[in-house]
């Protein structure tokens, strides 16, 4: 199993680590900059490591950003037995990775990140702004049973890296370049049994997905509540978000900017990093811009 306790060295970044409010050691990495803040939540079955190549390019605008490793995903520690993963829990973590960079910091949420970082905005309203990635109020069910059916489709886990990587070539078939063992080493634990498995707990799937049916309902009011900047950013090749799905959330949150990246599927920053934070800085831009930050006008 991988040690939460020892850093994953990404090269440009620097390695943290920070307390959940339950006192789950959660694994992190940072850059130094200029304000404001980003945070930066990945998805679902994903590390901190979906943010590397964002988080290099904010680095080179002298940008100051967080991004971890959801409780039990990567090297961030995993809940006891005694605890079973709740959605609260992420909401929580959420609102404590933007207390740990600093005050009113921006949020940066994908899939999970996303949801749960809207709930936290209208629980908390920790953040100044927030870019959601491929994820609306509501989604296609379709996109989620097929993601939900990768992460289910390997129970026994892989053989070797090349087994893992053909499966995810498989699984995504528009990408050009093969996942190399390197690449994969965040990805992937070696069990006890010597065969390779997922880093991520194999418990959420029982405990922390079940748990979410209930926030739907908020996930959709915290969306009309928003008052501060917002860019939505979707793939065009996305089976999560949909034309209706976007219409919807910009029917709650009509001062949101929408910013569709044609070529990107669900896997927004992984299928076109270049265009999504080209997209990023651009909307971080617009911040500063005093009119436009007072009156939440980005489209």
């Amino acid at each position: 199993m991988v040690n939460p306790a020892t850093p994953l060295a990404i090269p440009g970044l620097s390695p943290r680590a920070f307390d959940a409010a339950d006192g789950l050691r959660l694994a992190a990495s940072t850059t130094a900059g200029h304000g404001p803040g980003l945070v930066l939540a990945h998805g679902f079955g994903q590390t901190r490591q979906a943010w590397a190549g964002t988080q290099r390019h904010l680095a080179a605008a002298g940008r100051t950003s967080l991004a971890w490793d959801a409780r039990g995903h990567g090297e961030s520690a995993r809940n006891p037995h005694s605890r079973p993963y709740h959605g609260d829990q992420f909401v929580d973590d959420v609102a404590r990775a933007g207390a740990a960079l600093g005050p009113r910091p921006v949020l940066v949420g994908a899939s999970m990140g996303g949801l749960t970082g809207l709930v936290a905005q209208a629980r908390t309203r920790a953040f100044s702004a927030m870019v959601l990635v491929d994820i609306t109020p509501r989604w296609e069910a379709s996109g989620v049973e097929r993601i939900l059916g990768f992460m289910t489709a390997h129970p026994d886990g892989f053989e070797s890296y090349e087994h893992a990587a053909d499966e995810i070539a498989a699984y995504l078939p528009h990408r050009r370049q093969r996942k190399t063992p390197s690449q994969l080493a965040h990805l992937l634990v070696r069990r006890d049994d010597g065969r390779l498995g997922w880093h991520w707990d194999p418990r959420l799937l029982a405990e922390f997905i079940p748990s979410t049916d209930g926030l739907q309902a908020e996930i959709e009011a915290a969306t009309r509540e928003l008052d501060v900047p917002v860019l939505l950013v979707s793939g065009g090749r996305s089976d999560l978000v949909s034309a209706r799905t976007v219409e919807h959330f910009l029917e709650l949150a009509p001062h949101a900017r929408h910013v569709q990246l044609p070529d990107a599927t669900h896997m927004v920053a992984g299928d076109d990093n270049d265009a999504f934070t080209g997209t990023l800085l651009q909307f971080l831009s617009d911040l500063a811009e005093p009119h436009a930050a007072a009156h939440g006008d980005l489209r």
